[in-house]
């Protein structure tokens, strides 16, 4: 991304007021693709908790506007080293590499910093922008998951996608 643009970079604690904001902005537009979440959720002190809930996380920013988010969770070590992505774009933000660069950026960290043997991701069937997504970004699908997760009122099917970083023995 370039310097006049958005840019990426990991998330901070003091981040808590603009993923708030962010998530607020956006919470209509996520609804089809986001479990239900409380109130509490979308309040400053809900996202400090999420931010120190043991995610890695990384945003697109726009100025002081946080316009993406790319986050590792589950990770696991020991000789499965895995850990799970999820990511989203603000819809005015949208069509311009940012969730391809969030998705490359958690890879790189994934295999780099937290040496990681794999990533994994799951989209809603009818998902294709974020299937092309990690398709662009080096994941394959291998399977799908019924009734995986509930979002928007309903129990969903999920596509499953995994990327492996590497085939090196885990560390001793």
């Amino acid at each position: 991304m370039t310097a006049e643009g958005p840019r990426i970079r990991p998330a901070v604690p003091a981040d808590a007021a603009a993923l708030a904001r962010a998530v607020v902005r956006n919470r209509e537009y996520m609804k089809p693709w986001e479990p239900y979440r409380a109130e509490r959720y979308y309040t400053v002190e809900g996202q400090a908790e999420r931010l120190a809930d043991g995610g890695v996380r990384w945003f697109a920013v726009d100025g002081d506007e946080i316009t993406g988010v790319a986050t590792l969770s589950g990770i696991v070590l020991g000789p499965l080293r895995s850990a799970s992505l999820g990511y989203w774009i603000d819809p005015h933000h949208a069509g311009r590499g940012l969730a391809t660069a969030l998705v490359a950026e958690a890879c790189r960290a994934a295999r780099e910093d937290l040496g990681l043997h794999r990533v994994e991701a799951g989209t809603l069937l009818d998902n294709h922008a974020s299937q092309r997504v990690l398709a662009k970004s080096g994941f394959t699908r291998i399977g799908t998951a019924p009734r995986l997760l509930h979002i928007d009122g309903a129990w969903r099917d999920h596509h499953l996608f995994q990327r492996l970083l590497h085939d090196d023995p885990p560390p001793a």
